[in-house]
């Protein structure tokens, strides 16, 4: 019988430690193909290259596990993987592991998550894990035992159609527990640092921190991520607002 086909992707690139730690954490549930963009492409959501070439890159194997670079993003990876590189369909899709958080409304903009909707949107179960950490030396030993359950779970039951799961992990702790929550109202509080370059022309980067819209929510992931829990949250691909039918035909006769 063939084992399991399990694909790993990201948006921090082929070469960031998470990705490598998520193989070692999952290698052992079945046959492990890494595609990954070529360089970082966080914040990029659910962007797909049209109007470019893309490159699919060989790299040597890492830990049994086969390794291929795409020059796109998140989502050409995806596509890439199931249409010209997997020998057959994955029976999972993981991302991760993440270096930054996507709790709140970061799902929105993650790149991570793009990736996890895209494979969604073809009937592949997925998962996007994330820690709250951007260092390039972060522990990521606390996620392991959750990873190790989330993922053996899901390969084994599945997921309800058209649904997904964003995990995140508290960094620097002690992992207390995980919690099945809702992701928190929650905004960024965007700002544009101003810079000169060597010519003396200013430009910009963003910068900025989460907002917690509802602190005092026990159900959501903000809230538990505070309190050194991991959090899973049931995303839908789908962006229909059902509830608001009836509302918008008022509005527009």
């Amino acid at each position: 019988m063939e084992r399991p086909l399990i694909l790993i992707s990201n948006d921090d690139g082929i070469e960031s430690p998470g990705i490598h730690r998520l193989v070692d954490y999952v290698k052992d549930f079945g046959e492990v193909w890494v595609v990954a963009p070529e360089h970082p492409h966080s914040g990029q959501s659910s962007a797909m290259t049209v109007n470019s070439p893309l490159r699919i890159i060989q790299k040597p194997d890492y830990n049994t596990a086969k390794m291929f670079a795409v020059t796109g993003t998140p989502v050409d990876c995806v596509k890439l993987s199931y249409h010209r590189i997997l020998p057959r369909i994955p029976n999972i899709m993981l991302c991760g592991i993440n270096h930054g958080s996507n709790a709140g409304n970061s799902i929105i903009y993650s790149g991570t998550m793009g990736a996890v909707m895209e494979a969604t949107t073809i009937g592949i179960p997925s998962v996007g894990y994330s820690l709250l950490s951007h260092s390039p030396s972060a522990d990521f030993s606390e996620t392991e035992r959750f990873i190790k359950l989330i993922t053996s779970r899901v390969l084994e039951k599945g997921l309800p159609k058209g649904i997904c799961l964003n995990v995140n992990f508290p960094a620097k702790v002690h992992i207390e527990g995980m919690k099945v929550v809702r992701a928190a109202e929650s905004h960024w509080t965007e700002e544009f640092q101003e810079f000169l370059d060597p010519h003396g022309k200013p430009f910009y980067w963003l910068k900025g921190s989460i907002i917690n819209e509802e602190p005092d929510a026990v159900d959501t992931d903000l809230y538990w991520l505070d309190r050194n829990y991991a959090t899973v949250v049931p995303a839908r691909v789908s962006q229909n607002a059902l509830d608001h039918l009836d509302s918008t035909a008022d509005l527009l006769k």
